[in-house]
């Protein structure tokens, strides 16, 4: 089994930055590619972006292109969203998840693909 646990969410000003962070533990061999999720209030699960698990290929929703920045450490096992240029367009639960299969790139974007997952961290932008 594959444990998720983020950290880091808390309410920020429109423009501002905010960094959230992904433990993971357990059977982290089986893990191929990593990701970040939102749902905001009365809006489906929205696809924020992911890694694979080396960190070598990374992928974006449209909505945060240019703005978020996915990353890993290795050495720690912990996954990094550093989101900038905040709007309250980003607020949301932000959720952590992991495959433990390969992913082509298209499918990193599905959340069906994904076998575990965190409980969420939530992000408030205020305006």
């Amino acid at each position: 089994q594959v444990q998720l646990v983020e950290s880091g969410g808390g309410l920020v000003q429109a423009g501002g930055s905010l960094r959230v962070s992904c433990t993971v533990s357990g059977r982290t061999l089986y893990i191929y590619a990593m990701g970040w999720f939102r749902r905001a209030p009365g809006k489906d699960r929205e696809f924020v972006a992911a890694t694979t698990w080396s960190g070598s290929s990374t992928y974006y929703g449209d909505s945060v292109k240019g703005r978020f920045t996915i990353s890993r450490d290795n050495n720690q096992n912990t996954m990094y969203l550093q989101m900038n240029s905040l709007n309250p367009e980003d607020t949301a639960v932000y959720y952590c998840t992991a495959a433990r299969s390969p992913l082509t790139s298209q499918e990193m974007g599905q959340s069906d693909h994904y076998n575990y997952w965190g409980q969420g961290t939530q992000v408030t932008v205020s305006s």
